[in-house]
This record gives structure tokens, sequence and C-alpha cells, in this order.
């Protein structure tokens, strides 16, 4: 101990214990001491000690690898510094600053010095305000910043999703909270790792002030807090939690608390919850402590674990969680057990651990989600509040539109092109997808093409489209220079994607093929290139392993990790990866399994460490496997299309570990798969509008060098096709170009789908992106698509024109009056859902299907009811 003196209400006990954790990862990080603690020399006060310590003492491992200790010390002296500043500084009680103040990290982000500048732009627009209005007033902000779009799996900076002016919901509420914190207001971010009532997840924000913690949707804001478009189906929910990097004490539920990371659960705030009773056993009947307890629901055609949680000295697990069926599966010592629970079986589980190989045929259940619920009533808001709410959803739309403007045209891409002598269209291309970074990459085509012709452009179209925004001249240059250098004789296909392109994972771009050029001798490095399972051996013999937190696996940049000498499995594989390809010698993880490998004259190679070494592995065994239409298909059966309504996992250590495809892949016949020898269990499931999923599993096994083949089936599902209603005639509405029509007009004789829209909302962005997706079978079916914007929801930053692959017979109208709206006799219900509001009409504008909110899957539900009712049209004549 240096100190007995309190600071930030911590006890002589906890101090204590933060300061044992932090000498721990001194020694932990002794390879990188000197990049890490440099800081601790320089003068520092007492605040400034404790608050470095503490974020220290709980880092990750990657941020240990990857960052230097000048970026923790900025943002821990701006953290300090705010708290004095903001007006509810003195409000914000100790434990609540060093837990969602302080913090640096929020996701899997990189980690940036953002503090600074988004205090300079939120501290005078809130600072005369409640904390209340200033997390109001933070969000319209945010507004202002970016908008919802889908992307992967990386999550980007706040700095780079300003940058972008888009990004998805984990990465808007990354920036939300962000932008909190640097105003001294508690924040965190809140997902449900899955839905069960249908596909995908979602993130969103709570804030805190004067005592009580509210939520917002991130970058969509509402004229109150508590408000959002998520809020019905978060009622629904089976887990909402949080993600705190440190040992936190609650009040909320704990879920997880291990290795000072903890996972709060919040599902109780905004949904019926209840208490799931887990007890783990062996074949002996006797309790088995430390087991594996794995609670899974069925989404995006996967059992995916919302939790997992081990079992208390007695055996026993508790698990909080909403009123739906979940599959729950036991783990321990190569043994497991899995049962089906079913909400309204209202009984404790036991598990008793005697399986050991996997089940044999075809199993058929159904996934029921919790019921749909309705929210308490609220005051409704002035008319004067809402209209100053819309004012400002549409100025901060245009502030936005504004700043994209700012972006290189198309124009600009052809000229830039035309000097360079590239293709324009390619350049255009990657110089779209750039955005705000843009003209960092002009700068580099413009410096680069002249000396290496079309490499550089290259060098881009090999990487993912989100690296386009948050990679720089010095990181291409690096790549582009250091991968020419090693081209060797490999043919230009194995060249460009296993030695030139520097994306492996999901791990942040950095330039280091340099470091890793330098980092070996010549002597070596032909070694390595002779037999790269040599490089392995290396690896082995001088790094560590070490598993760190859950969502932070295979996050570690290369040079980090070869720095530190330390880190996860996955980031330990990426790191070989990026030496191979440093050094000339192609290498990947393979497509679905990720495991690391090289080629070789004999083809690719498994890179094999010894059994001496915590990263154990074998020489992978691989056979084939071979999906084949099922002949007996029913006619309403979907087409096949990974994670969407099939996928297929691998038995490992008694978890079934599903493959990586490409979501929506639905050329899934023509070739076989290449996958590990082992058993398999293929998972298909079909969706009801309940939100219902009817499941089969297929279990079958892969044998070394063989070809296993299996039929991809699906469970019978009659499709229902009630009345719902009638279109009210008469409604006029406006064409984009100011013209009158009624609504019978555009719709014409042969049905239609019709939708009003809330352009700027997420749900309303994942319908579009449906309809886009379905553009081809929706063209063949023929039918308009009509999709309507009421004054309210209209801004003048919507383009339809940002939408190219829409069915060919979609039109945008403006819906000033609402009265069509209102002609569909909406229930209290689906108002509250919100937009988008989805309906399929027959030819006598009967109401035959209909949705309201957010639904991930409303687009193929309804072009589901259009095609049957056509056919049976067809069939009628």
């Amino acid at each position: 101990m240096t100190s007995q003196t309190l600071v930030f209400s911590l006890d002589a006990q906890l101090l204590e214990r933060i300061e044992q954790k932090f000498q721990e990862k001194v020694r932990f990080a002794e390879a990188r001491k000197s990049e890490l603690f440099h800081i601790f020399q320089q003068e520092l006060t007492q605040e400034e000690t404790w608050a470095l310590k503490y974020i220290y003492a709980y880092m990750p491992v990657n941020d240990l690898a990857d960052y230097n200790g000048d970026l923790f010390l900025s943002h821990v002296r701006r953290a300090l510094d705010t708290r004095k500043r903001v007006p509810w500084g003195d409000r914000v009680p100790d434990h609540l600053f060093l837990h969602f103040v302080l913090p640096y990290r929020i996701n899997t982000e990189n980690i940036e010095d953002y503090r600074g500048l988004m205090y300079d732009e939120l501290a005078e627009r809130t600072a005369k305000l409640s904390m209340a209005d200033a997390i109001l007033e933070t969000n319209y902000w945010c507004h202002e910043k970016a908008t919802y779009i889908g992307s992967d799996l990386r999550t980007i900076s706040p700095l780079t999703m300003i940058r972008n002016a888009r990004g998805r919901c984990g990465e808007e509420s990354t920036l939300a909270v962000a932008a909190l914190r640097s105003i001294g207001i508690p924040a965190r971010q809140v997902y449900t790792p899955r839905w069960a009532h249908c596909d995908s997840n979602h993130a969103w924000v709570e804030a805190w002030a004067d005592g009580q913690w509210y939520y917002i949707g991130a970058c969509e804001p509402e004229a109150r807090l508590n408000q959002g478009w998520f809020s019905p189906p978060a009622r629904r929910a089976m887990l909402i939690n949080t993600r705190i990097y440190a040992d936190y004490p609650g009040p909320e539920d704990i879920t997880l608390s291990e290795k000072g990371y903890t996972e709060i659960n919040l599902l109780e705030n905004y949904a019926p919850t209840r208490n799931i009773y887990v007890k783990v056993k062996n074949e002996q009947g006797e309790p088995v402590p430390g087991a594996s307890v794995r609670l899974e629901l069925y989404n995006s055609a996967e059992f995916y674990p919302i939790a997992e949680i081990r079992t208390d000295a007695q055996g026993e697990a508790t698990f909080k969680t909403g009123r739906g069926d979940l599959l729950i599966r036991g783990v321990s010592g190569g043994k497991w057990s899995e049962v089906l629970f079913k909400a309204q079986e209202n009984k404790d589980v036991e598990l008793v651990l005697n399986s050991s190989e996997q089940p044999t045929g075809i199993v058929d259940f159904d996934m029921v989600p919790p019921q749909e619920r309705e929210g308490e009533v609220v005051v409704a808001l002035p008319e004067e509040k809402i209209e100053i709410h819309n004012r400002r959803l549409e100025e901060g739309a245009q502030t936005r539109s504004e700043y994209e403007d700012t972006f290189l045209s198309e124009e600009e891409a052809v000229s830039l092109a035309k000097k360079v002598g590239l293709p324009s269209v390619r350049v255009w291309d990657i110089l779209r997808k750039a955005r705000g970074n843009s003209r960092e990459i002009v700068a580099f085509l413009e410096e680069r093409s002249n000396p290496y012709d079309e490499w550089p452009l290259r060098l881009l179209e090999s990487m993912n489209e989100k690296d386009l925004i948050d990679t720089f001249r010095q990181t291409l240059d690096d790549h582009l220079i250091g991968a020419l250098s090693q081209q060797g004789s490999w043919a230009e296909y194995t060249f460009v994607r296993y030695i030139l392109c520097p994306r492996i994972s999901y791990e942040m771009l950095v330039p280091y093929r340099g470091v890793f050029q330098n980092a070996f001798s010549a002597d070596e490095a032909a070694t390595f290139r002779e037999n790269p399972s040599q490089l392995a051996r290396i690896l082995e013999q001088q790094y560590e392993h070490y598993e760190d937190l859950p969502n932070l696996k295979g996050k570690g940049n290369p040079i980090g990790t070869f720095s530190l000498m330390k880190g996860d499995f996955q980031s330990l594989d990426i790191l070989f990866v990026a030496v191979c390809r440093s050094l000339g010698i192609p290498a990947r993880l393979h497509p679905s399994a990720q495991k690391p490998q090289y080629l070789s004259d004999r083809g690719w190679e498994d890179a094999v460490f010894s059994l001496t070494s915590p990263l154990t592995q074998e020489s992978t065994s691989w056979g084939m496997l071979q999906l084949h239409r099922d002949i007996k298909v029913p006619q309403d059966t979907p087409e096949a299309s990974y994670f969407e309504n099939f996928s297929f996992a691998r038995l490992e250590d008694g978890v079934y570990k599903t493959l990586i495809y490409p979501y929506g892949s639905t050329d899934v016949y023509s070739e076989p798969y290449e996958v590990e020898a082992g058993a398999y269990r293929l998972t298909t499931g079909i969706r009801l509008k309940d939100g219902t999923a009817k499941v089969r599993f297929v279990y079958f096994t892969v044998n070394a060098g063989d070809t296993t083949e299996v039929v991809l089936s699906y469970r019978e599902n009659e499709v229902d096709i009630p009345v719902l209603g009638k279109l009210a005639p008469g409604s006029i509405l406006t064409l984009l170009d100011g013209s009158e029509v009624e609504l019978e007009e555009l719709l014409g004789s042969e049905g239609a789908i019709a939708a009003w829209i809330e352009p700027e909302r997420e749900p309303t962005k994942h319908l579009i992106r449906e309809l886009c997706e379905l553009a081809e079978p929706l063209d063949k079916l023929g039918i308009p698509i009509v999709l309507m914007i009421g004054d309210m929801e209209w801004n003048a930053a919507f383009d339809p024109a940002g939408y190219p692959k829409l069915p060919v017979r979609t039109v945008f109208v403006r819906d000033s009056s609402y009265a069509s709206l209102s002609g569909f006799n909406l229930k209290p219900a689906a108002y509250e859902a919100g937009y988008p509001h989805l309906f399929v009409l027959d030819t006598q504008y009967q109401i035959r299907y209909m949705a309201s909110g957010y639904k991930i899957g409303t687009g193929k539900e309804a072009l589901q009811i259009a095609a049957a009712i056509s056919q049976s049209l067809n069939r009628s004549e």
C-alpha cells in the first residue's frame, strides 16, 4: 500500500484490493512496462493516481497490449476535470463516477481520446439544463452526428462514427455513452443479447440523472426519457444486460462476476421476469460445482447463449429471465445434459450430466417467446413540445445531411481516377464507402498509384467496407509496400487475398508489416517461409495464452499481442496469420472453423501447436458436408438461407459451436462444405407471426476424408391469411413530385404491399433493407409496394434515391392527413409499437396481413402472404 488516505469514497480494504490488482497488472504486462506505466513517473494528484490504478487494475489484456499509458492518463484527467466543471458534477456519487463516467471503454471499439472534443461541443449546450434535459440534448447532438445502418461485427469508435455519420445500434449507443460520459453524466450501454420473438439484437443507452436511471434510443431522440421504438419488443426480452469492467457490487442483479468483469441483469426494468433454478448432478446423483449452465434461445437459426453461468458448491445456479422458452444445457468434464424449458411449466430444472455422445435422428419442437404486452399508459405530451421535438429531428437530420454533402462526389472520384490512371467505377466504389475518410483515401491513391499502378486500389478493394472509414495512410502504406516487397511467385488471387489483404478477423487494422519484417532475421524469415509450422513453434514457446473477457476475444491487434507476448486464443491465431502475411506466406483463418492455416504445395495446412503448450491443438481432420433439397418440400417452405432459417454447428467439449458462413447465403446445394470431422447438429427454423419458432434438429456425423450427405428439411407450416379488415377508400396522397393521387390508383387491382414508414428510425430501415434483399421475388410477383410517410415522420434529408435496390414497383408518397392510415383502425398496441405499419392487401383491398413496429423478418412474411394470395388467384382462374 502506498497510501491509506481514502479517495473516491473507497475504504482502506477496497484501496488495498485495487493496489493489489494494479501490481498484478504491472507484473503481467512486464513486456510493455515502459509504454504503459511511465506515466506514474510524472507529477500526479492523489485522485489521478488512484483513478489510473483503478483503470489498470481492471484493464482487459487486449488494452494492456494495444494502447499506451498517455491515452489512459488523458481519459483520467479529462474525466476528473469535467467533474469539477459541469453543474451536476458534485451530485454524481463516487461509485457511479468510477463505474459509469471514468471508464474509457464502452464496447469492443478502438480506444481514442474523444472526451475533450465531445466536451467542447456539448458543455455549453447543456450547461444550463437539468441532468435529465442534458441527456435529451446530448441525444439530439448524437442524432446530428449519426444515424442507423446495419454493418459487420467490428465496432467502430465514437470518433469514427462521427466521421462516418452512420453505424449499427451497438455503435450508435457507444457514441451516445461516450458523449454523456464526456460531460460527466453516468451512462452505460444496454444490450438484449438476442431477441426471442425475432432475429438479431439491439443496444441502447441508460443514463443516470439525480438518483434515477433512464433509457434512451441512441441517436434516435424522443421528446422525453424512457421512450423509444424498442420499448414494446423490450417487454418480450429474455435478458437485458450491461457489462462493467470492474468488481461491481450492484444494487442490480449480477449475472456474472469474474476476473474483475461484471455483467448485471436489468431485465426487470423493462419486462416481466421469473427466476429459473437449475440443479446439476452427475450420474451418481451428486451435485456438480463449477458446471457451465448455458441458457440458449433460438435466434438467426442458431441456439445462442444469452448467458453462461456457473453452478455453486451445491451444484445450483439461478437466472432471472423473461417469460419465454429456453434451451438449457449443462456441461462439465466432457459430460453434458440438455432440457427444453417451457415457460408455462413452472418447475425447477434438474440436469444429470450423463451424455458424452450426441443424439441421432431428427428432433422437432417449438420455441415460444414471451407474449406481447401493453406498456403503462403515459400522459400525452403538449402539442407544442411535440412540434419542437419534430423540428429538432428535422434540423438534426439536415445538419447531418449537410456534413455528408462534404464527402467526395462521384464527379470528383471520376476526376481522380483519370488523374491517376485507374478505373473510375472502381475508384468511386471505394470513395463512396470511405465517406468521411474519403479524402484520406484520395491522398493515398494520389501518392501511391503512379509508382505502384493498380496495387493501391487492389489493397483497398481487399479490405472490408468498414475498414475504409478508419484506416489511414500510415497503415495503408505499411500494408501496400510491405506486401509488395514479399510478393514472390504466388498466383495473383492467392497474393491479393492471403498476403496483401490486411484484414484477418474483426481486429483493428494497424501497420504491422514493417514491425514483423524487422522482428526476425533473414535466416529466421527464410526458415518460416520454408516451414511455417516453425513460426507456430516460436509463438508457442515465447507467448502465453491468456483467456480474457468474453466479448474481447479475438479483438487484440497483432502488434499489441506481439509486444505484450500474451493473448487469448483468437488473438494469438490472428498474430500468426499477420506474421505469415508480413513474410510473404499466404495465411488465413479457416472460413468456418476459424483455425489458423498457411498455404503450402500440399494445399491449406493447419498451424499445429505442440501438446506441451496451452495452445494445444491437434492437426485438424477434414471432411465434406453435402446438403440436399427436401424432395417432399411443402409449398410454403422457405428458401434455405444461412443464419436466417438454417445453420449447422459442431459439438466441441460438450457445446455446439455454430460454423461461420455469410449471413443470407442461399447457394447451399451446389458445392459441399469443407468442415472438421466430428459430430454435428443442423438447425432449421420457421418463424410464425407471433414469434414462435418451429425448430428442427438433424444430428449427423462427418468422418475424415468422407462426404456426408444431409437433407435440409423444414417443419410444415400452414400460411394463415385471414381477412383482418378493409382499406378505407378515397385517401388522397401526394407523390414526391407534388402531384396528388388516390391510394387505390397506386395499388392497382392485383393486390399490394403498403407500409407507413418513419425513414429516420431503425425499424423502418430494417424493413427497407429486407425489401431490397427481396427485390427479385417481389419483382417476379409483380405487385406494387407503396411506402407512405406522414408529415411528422418526413424530413428534408430523406432521399429515395438512396435505395436503388428496392423492387421496381416501389413508390414513396406523402400522407399528410393520415386518413389512409386511420382507415386501417389500428389497435392501441400497434400504435405503441410504432412504425413501420406494414400491410398486405388482396385484389379487393382487404387486409390479409398486418405488422407494426420492430420485427426482423416482416418483409419475408409479407412476401409469403402476397405469394399465397397470388397462387390462390391463379388456381381459381
